[in-house]
């Protein structure tokens, strides 16, 4: 008996198992249709794990009825990565009229039994919670690589000096507001264990903002540390969507005497504006392939395997 692959977005190819392949169809209505290669023993296959990026809802019913095909062979064992939880910031009905929409998501993957569902760095506890069988994949080593290529390209030394120099606490984490905070110090704590946490100076400095929930506009940046005394400074964080967030705390950074200011996050949607981020002070942006493969003088792309 074998594990097979069936990757929907053929970008994105996070194991190393064997792949199906298959067509995908879209007829001029928008409807979806799948056809999958016949050429395989399908009894011989134990389990599929089925892969994709989830950029709209087209890519949520490839999902079904891509497993609804596998099901028709006889397969009955499906496990499922979507590293990015889409709708993961609508995790709430705060306003009256609003929908659950995380809720709604959840309840689709629910309905369809898959034996697990993985996906990196959850944005909050509750999608992990919502969505059955779910392993959320925590963002610790992605980071930890992350910082090391940091001192690398502006030390350029070997890895044993990267691991000291994250240890002197010259590196400083930064929470950019209350809701990473308790990620953050998971994160700090892994890093310390990973360098040797008796002589690791490593230090976290928390941040805080205003929202306005009726527009969304960001204000009331603060930054709870007095000098940062020029060290490198990393901001953390799961979603850059438009990135006001960190210009905004890149700015209230460089009042405390930040220096050399990186962004870390796990997921990019690509619609923030490159040159603003330049312009407010962000000297590189480290993201995943989590929702897409963009890459520039700015952002370094890094692929995620399971």
């Amino acid at each position: 008996m074998s594990i097979r692959s069936l990757n929907l977005d053929s970008m994105f190819v996070p194991t190393s198992t064997t792949e199906i392949e298959f067509e995908m169809i879209k007829f001029p209505g928008g409807e979806l249709h799948i056809k999958l290669n016949k050429c395989i023993d399908y009894n011989t296959v134990e389990k599929v794990v089925i892969t994709n990026r989830i950029k709209d809802g087209d890519d949520i019913m490839k999902i079904l009825i891509a497993k609804n095909a596998l099901e028709q062979y006889g397969i009955k064992v499906f496990d499922l990565i979507i590293p990015y939880i889409p709708y993961a910031r609508q995790d709430r009905a705060e306003i009256e009229g609003e929908s659950f929409t995380l809720k709604v998501f959840a309840n689709l993957i629910n309905a369809a039994n898959f034996n697990k569902v993985i996906v990196f760095d959850a944005h909050s506890d509750v999608a992990p919670a919502l969505i059955n069988n779910c392993s959320n994949v925590k963002n610790h080593e992605y980071v930890f690589s992350c910082l090391r290529n940091i001192v690398y390209s502006a030390y350029r030394g070997g890895f044993i000096a990267q691991d000291k120099f994250i240890k002197s606490g010259e590196i400083v984490l930064i929470s950019p507001d209350s809701g990473a905070n308790k990620k953050i110090n998971k994160l700090q704590t892994y890093i310390q264990e990973r360098v040797g946490i008796e002589s690791c100076l490593l230090q976290v400095v928390k941040c805080d903002k205003k929202r306005n929930m009726s527009d969304g506009t960001l204000s009331g940046f603060e930054v709870m540390t007095e000098n940062l005394d020029g060290k490198i400074c990393v901001i953390i964080d799961d979603i850059c969507s438009r990135g006001g967030t960190f210009m905004g705390l890149t700015s209230e950074l460089k009042k405390k005497n930040a220096g050399d200011i990186y962004l870390i996050v796990s997921h990019y949607e690509n619609s923030a504006d490159e040159q603003k981020l330049k312009d407010a002070g962000i000297t590189k942006v480290y993201k995943t392939n989590s929702m897409n493969d963009h890459k520039s003088n700015l952002i370094i792309n890094s692929i995620l395997n399971f």
